[in-house]
């Protein structure tokens, strides 16, 4: 199978062409830094391609299997300004745009398009649970959300299948977790803001094979939320954390350091949201790390 993806070098990208790699699948990757690909990855192909515009790079897409589309500009890493909210929402909306429209134009055409969005498109809450069927949010992220799924879903009109991921937080060896493990291993570890708020994860290992089972499977269509089936709170989380690496979890991180830090881009790790893969274990689909024990487990020890 060959399969165009983009954010191929990214924390997910780089494992799902890897795990590609290993079946005898063809990956193609589209990427901004083409230097940076052909040294991630030698032996592939690799086409440059300016994800929020059109141009000759749409046409590595006649002739592809299938199409994964991750790429998108980093949620938390830095303060929402005017200007970086516009950029969340251009690296989402418009690259799907003309993923879409490059999949229009395709002779042959793929089968199928896997889309990465976020559960941030439910909106946050302590008390909710929300599903793939729920309601979306009214915040910024929920309308990024919206607006990203919006585009991926126009190319059902030519016919071509379609799996959006909804993704939750992803543990591996690196990302989110990176930031939090040194702070434990000082013996400075401890929840964010109240701890009370839900965090709803997915081993990176398990993320990767359910895109390679949404490629392979033609009965699995539309959303799935890309989480375990066990969210937890922030303070089980730490708590855990902790617990594997044989470090206390004792020292809060105040909600007031990260909005200083982060602004309006707190909310993502301060109020949280409980989203269940119902859909996703309709499919039948086997997790490697249901419980955030075994994930933490696997990462760090």
């Amino acid at each position: 199978m060959k399969v165009a993806i983009t954010g191929a070098t990214g924390f997910v990208g780089s494992r799902l062409v890897e795990q590609l790699q290993a079946r005898g699948d063809q990956p193609l990757i589209l990427t901004r830094n083409r230097d940076a690909a052909l040294k991630a990855f030698p032996n592939l192909e690799v086409v440059a391609y300016n994800p929020t515009e059109s141009g000759s790079w749409q046409e590595a897409i006649s002739g592809c299997d299938a199409v994964v589309h991750l790429a998108g500009e980093p949620i938390a890493e830095s303060r929402w300004t005017p200007k970086q909210k516009q950029e969340i929402l251009n690296s989402r909306q418009l690259s799907t745009q003309k993923i879409v429209e490059a999949i229009v134009k395709a002779n042959p055409k793929p089968a199928v398009l896997v889309n990465a969005s976020a559960i941030g498109y439910y909106g946050t809450s302590e008390t909710a649970t929300f599903e793939e069927t729920s309601a979306s949010g009214n915040d910024f992220l929920a309308e990024v959300c919206q607006k990203w799924e919006t585009e991926a879903k126009k190319v059902k009109d030519v016919g071509v299948r379609l799996v959006i991921l909804r993704l939750g937080i992803v543990l591996g060896d690196g990302g989110a977790l990176a930031k939090m493990i040194p702070p434990f291993k000082l013996f400075a570890g401890g929840p964010l803001g109240t701890g009370k708020q839900w965090f709803s994860w997915i081993h990176r290992d398990d993320l990767v094979n359910l895109i390679i089972e949404a490629l392979m499977r033609s009965d699995v269509e539309g959303v799935l939320n890309a989480t375990a089936p066990n969210p937890v709170r922030m303070s089980e989380l730490c708590q855990t954390l902790g617990d594997v690496l044989n470090r206390p979890s004792w020292l809060p991180v105040p909600g007031f350091a990260l909005e200083a830090l982060l602004g309006e881009g707190a909310q993502l790790v301060l109020e949280g949201q409980q989203v269940l893969p119902k859909r996703t274990t309709s499919y039948g689909f086997n997790y490697q790390y249901p419980t955030l024990k075994q994930a933490l487990e696997e990462i760090v020890t």
